[in-house]
């Protein structure tokens, strides 16, 4: 029988002075993973955000359950993982019992899309739904009554390093919305360009999590420094 790792719920997540930010490992140095995890938890992170890619969903590969497996006994942040893969249902088990929190899936993917999400509840996981640059924003809306989050991409998914959309901000605005006329109960998460320079247009649309790799991840300044100035660029406004 598998045995699946005490659950962190974005419920339990401190109230928040800003917004949430959710480092993404995508851009870290792998040679120092945990290093800049934990440095990254320290600086003051809520969320540790894991990009999972197939190659065919998304042209890219990244890493599989083995990471967050070996990440989950070294930080008490909530792993947010976010599934770029076509075929999720496949994968869910194995996420959630290498330590995921969170499980977020493309509107895009193939499968029974909302027995998905409540299979995602059944492993003890917050779901997620997400979609592409070029997707309506209300082809989400008929899975929203069953997820805790909804993210927007701001670039399109695959590679690290890309920049900002500013056209995407009005799917996290009519997100922000549907979520105010409903309890205020759905967080909207914005992940792709994000740093201290777009930062603070994203907290205005609305969104509750920032999700940030290269601007927290890099050679310029340690993680700390730039955790601050991110959180600080979203504190000024």
């Amino acid at each position: 029988m598998t045995t699946f790792p005490a659950k962190r719920s974005l419920a339990n997540l401190p109230k928040k002075v800003g917004a949430y930010l959710a480092p993404s490992i995508l851009a870290a140095d792998f040679t120092r993973l945990g290093e800049q995890v934990a440095a990254a938890e320290q600086a003051g992170a809520e969320l540790l955000h894991i990009d999972i890619m197939d190659g065919h969903l998304v042209p890219n590969l990244s890493m599989g359950p083995c990471i967050v497996e070996a990440l989950r006994p070294v930080s008490n942040l909530v792993f947010d993982v976010h599934l770029m893969i076509s075929e999720p249902e496949r994968y869910l088990e194995a996420f959630a019992a290498a330590g995921a929190d969170v499980l977020t899936v493309h509107v895009e993917s193939r499968g029974n899309l909302s027995a998905i999400l409540d299979k995602i509840h059944e492993l003890g996981c917050n779901a997620g739904i997400t979609l592409r640059p070029g997707t309506p924003v209300e082809s989400l809306v008929p899975f929203l009554p069953q997820v805790e989050l909804a993210l927007v991409m701001t670039v399109e998914p695959g590679f690290g390093g890309q920049s900002f959309m500013p056209g995407q901000l009005s799917k996290v605005r009519a997100l922000h919305d549907w979520s105010e006329t409903h309890g205020g109960r759905l967080l909207v998460e914005v992940d792709g360009g994000v740093n201290p320079a777009t930062a603070s247009a994203v907290v205005e649309a609305g969104a509750d999590i920032l999700v940030a790799g290269s601007s927290v991840f890099n050679k310029k300044v340690s993680v700390r420094e730039a955790v601050t100035r991110l959180r600080q660029s979203v504190l000024e406004k």
